[in-house]
């Protein structure tokens, strides 16, 4: 079954809280598509993606805030999140912090490895503004982990 919404309910939120990857989508100068898989987090149903100033995703966003996110159940390859929102806010305040987290989280080390004096962190707020869901399926031709 499939849902589509404008806030994050709790199966959207149990897959943004696993450490699976996220595809984020922005548009470039051009106006072609730039997708970059990424670590997400989210608060207060505000999703939070940590990037280094000067990037691509982060020059694109400043010109363009529209974004999708796209993310793939790793229990249930079928069962998927499709997340289309803007970027609400860039802040540097606590992006050192929050990329140890996410370092936690996608790494389970204590401090990310990539800390550098030379790169600024950012965090990207994105507001979700339309959240597709689709529920697990296909269990049945799913091979059982051992």
């Amino acid at each position: 079954m499939s849902k589509i919404s404008t806030v994050i309910s709790e199966p959207v939120a149990k897959i943004l809280k696993k450490g699976t990857f996220a595809f984020l989508g922005t548009v470039m100068k051009d106006g072609s598509p730039h997708v970059t898989p990424t670590w997400v987090d989210m608060e207060d149903n505000i999703i939070l993606v940590n990037t280094a100033e000067g990037r691509i995703k982060q020059k694109n966003i400043s010109r363009d805030p529209r974004v999708s996110i796209s993310m793939v159940d790793d229990e249930n390859p079928y069962s998927m999140i499709t997340i289309k929102g803007r970027v609400i806010e860039q802040t540097t305040n606590g992006a050192d912090e929050h990329i140890d987290k996410l370092a936690r989280k996608y790494l389970s080390i204590d401090r990310y490895p990539g800390h550098s004096t030379q790169i600024k962190r950012i965090i990207l707020k994105i507001k979700p503004e339309k959240v597709f869901y689709l529920a697990p399926r296909y269990e049945q031709y799913l091979k059982k982990k051992e």
